[in-house]
């Protein structure tokens, strides 16, 4: 396989040397992209109003507010907030893995007839802009067929839309398709079942893609902004992501930062805790071996 640098020219002092600058270089400049946001963030909720409206802005704070996160979470009524959002998420996520993890499953090792029909339905769904489906939805959850009941307000009206993702049933089936049908078969021979098989043979081997899902579910739940403003018009019920929005005009300016920071530092937590389970998660089914 040909390169832009042959093999021999990088084994070189001068090739080792040019390969470890480009390479440093490289990494420093994703780093300062992803840290310098959340860097900004955090030294602009600890700067005065004025400090932080100024032009051009300061670097460094010119004097240091940290009380600024208390009188956040205050002031904004977090806790109450963050309770809601925990709700959402939480549920979310739950009706995600109960409806996703048998339904890939089932894709994956069932082989429904039709199954690929079906997988490429779902599919086709992605290509549709979220704008076009906000109108059906809302339509659906204001008077739910067959029950007549109306979800204004309620978490269900987030986790009932949220349930069939097919970009996670999409993961989900790829990874179940390199677990071998012999575990499959074993499972059988020994009396289990599809959904004991499920259940006791294929979810303890698939531990790093359900990190994967879960981390995606619970993300796009937490950060979700039109959805639950259209949902959730009762301000006691609302989420963070509308709450903020909604008191963005009479709150001081660091003081509505610093809100924001504390609204995302459990997804940034969630993710160094869980990293090594989605890299891990993410390689697992792409390469067949």
């Amino acid at each position: 396989m040909r390169t832009l640098v042959s093999p021999s020219t990088l084994r070189s002092p001068g090739g080792k040397i040019g390969y470890a600058v480009i390479f440093g270089c490289t990494l420093l400049l994703f780093v300062i992209a992803f840290l310098f946001p959340l860097y900004w963030a955090v030294t602009g909720a600890m700067k005065s109003p004025q400090e932080l409206a100024q032009t051009p802005a300061t670097f460094i704070p010119n004097e240091w507010h940290p009380e600024t996160f208390a009188d956040a979470w205050d002031q904004l009524s977090l806790g109450k907030y963050f309770l809601n959002t925990v709700i959402v998420a939480g549920g979310a996520w739950l009706a995600q893995l109960a409806i996703d993890v048998p339904a890939a499953f089932a894709l994956s090792k069932l082989r429904p007839k039709f199954g690929n029909v079906m997988l490429g339905l779902m599919l086709v769904t992605l290509m549709l802009p979220a704008a076009a489906l906000l109108v059906p939805t809302y339509v659906t959850i204001t008077d739910l067929p067959l029950l007549d009941v109306n979800l204004i307000n309620s978490p269900a009206a987030v986790w009932l839309p949220a349930a069939a993702n097919a970009f996670n049933i999409y993961l989900l089936k790829r990874f179940f398709d390199q677990i071998p049908d012999e575990l499959i078969e074993a499972a059988r021979l020994d009396g289990a079942g599809p959904v004991r098989t499920l259940w006791r043979v294929i979810l303890p081997i698939s531990r790093p893609i359900l990190a994967v899902v879960s981390i995606l579910a619970v993300v796009a739940a937490w950060k979700d902004f039109i959805w639950p403003l259209l949902v959730f018009p009762d301000t006691e019920k609302q989420t963070l992501s509308v709450m903020l929005q909604r008191v963005a005009i009479d709150m001081p300016l660091n003081v509505l930062v610093a809100g924001m920071v504390l609204a995302s530092l459990p997804m940034v937590a969630l993710f160094l805790a869980f990293q090594r389970h989605i890299l891990a998660g993410l390689t697992a089914g792409s390469v067949k071996g």
